[in-house]
């Protein structure tokens, strides 16, 4: 889609553009009956999860184009004692916990942040990154502990805290780091042998980062086509156009889909800033996935008088902890289900009172099913 003088206005309308979505969806019937095996699209982030379900486009393809929803809710794949040690975090006396919203509501094995928040804790959700400094700031007698999470996309902006409180001679911040890679978790997917996944949408803000390049391995190794995709419903529509012409030349590669933002390379810069705080975990245990090697991110030793994991490892768990035996959250993130497969999904478990994340988050499959689909 051309963009070209078009306000942002403009641009908002032209991406929800009902004519643009019928036509895309007349040639993805027309040409998708050509296609020699049902095409099964695994949409990495929950972002695409909710645009097709909010906007009705699983109604809008032919019955051989399936969506499978993936691993790419931050919140979602958060075990729960890791939950656990933001809760016993805030529990403690002279400290305040600060975090992204999503993540007070996620039920641990203890409860939640924001249950600890209503019985007197100090639990901050954060609108931006940057406000851990102001925080810092009015409260210089207190441990203000950042209990980080997101995927590359949020990454970057853990790394510019810590860069400006450094900058500033702030010591009063404490990290907890919980940033997570998205190939790891794509790689064990594809390599358990279950995965019936033969094409993906990669999510375009993680690609503006890392670049479209970190998906490579799908087409070397699986022969499986990528599209990274933006998040309008427009632009969902002509990725899977993309990826039926590909599957039909039988080409498999990777297209940028949001040329208006995602690069081969990504942002290097921001890499680098990455780089430069933080490195790459042995191990990380991925709720309903398991532990998967050099999967998320930790502060570099060189900082580890601000790592919240060692300064408070006495009170921290470290057992891991099971979901809820009624929740198939881990099934939903391995693509092997369908939120309305679970006997619990919105009977025992809605948004108001969740089982598991990917009911609470606003990225969550369930969540969405639930919104959007019931």
């Amino acid at each position: 889609m051309k963009t070209e003088n078009l306000t942002l206005k403009d641009l908002y309308f032209k991406f929800r553009d009902p004519e643009a979505m019928k036509n895309f969806a007349n040639l993805i019937k027309k040409e998708a009956k050509n296609l020699k095996e049902p095409m099964r699209v695994m949409e990495i982030c929950g972002g695409h999860t909710h645009t097709i379900m909010k906007y009705g486009i699983k109604q809008l393809l032919p019955e051989n184009i399936e969506f499978i929803h993936g691993p790419g809710c931050p919140v979602c794949v958060m075990p729960k004692e890791r939950i656990d040690h933001a809760i016993e975090l805030a529990k403690q006396e002279g400290v305040i916990l600060a975090t992204l919203g999503d993540m007070i509501r996620v039920p641990g094995s203890k409860g939640s942040l924001a249950k600890v928040r209503a019985e007197g804790a100090d639990v901050r959700p954060l609108h931006s990154t940057l406000d851990v400094l102001k925080i810092a700031k009015e409260n210089p007698d207190k441990k203000v502990v950042f209990f980080a999470i997101g995927f590359e996309t949020t990454t970057p902006m853990t790394a510019a805290l810590m860069e400006k409180a450094f900058k500033e001679g702030i010591k009063n911040i404490y990290y907890h780091i919980n940033h997570v890679l998205t190939p790891p978790p794509v790689k064990s997917i594809m390599g358990s042998g279950e995965a019936r996944i033969n094409t993906f949408i990669g999510p375009s803000h993680v690609s503006v980062i890392t670049g479209a390049k970190v998906y490579q391995f799908l087409v070397n190794n699986y022969n499986t086509p990528v599209v990274v995709a933006g998040f309008e419903p427009v632009d969902v529509m002509e990725s899977i156009l993309m990826l039926v012409r590909q599957k039909l030349n039988n080409e498999p590669k990777i297209e940028i889909q949001y040329k208006r933002a995602a690069t081969w390379d990504g942002n290097v810069l921001a890499q680098k800033m990455i780089d430069k705080y933080m490195d790459v975990r042995d191990t990380f245990r991925w709720r309903g996935l398991g532990d998967i090697p050099k999967s998320a991110l930790k502060l570099r030793d060189e900082y580890s008088e601000f790592d919240a994991e060692k300064i408070f490892a006495d009170i921290l768990p470290k057992e891991p902890i099971d979901d809820h035996k009624l929740c198939i959250c881990g099934k939903i993130l391995k693509g092997l289900a369908k939120p309305t497969d679970c006997k619990a999904f919105g009977k025992a478990c809605t948004p108001s009172s969740p089982l598991g994340s990917c009911m609470v988050s606003d990225e969550g499959a369930c969540n969405a099913y639930y919104r959007y689909a019931r």
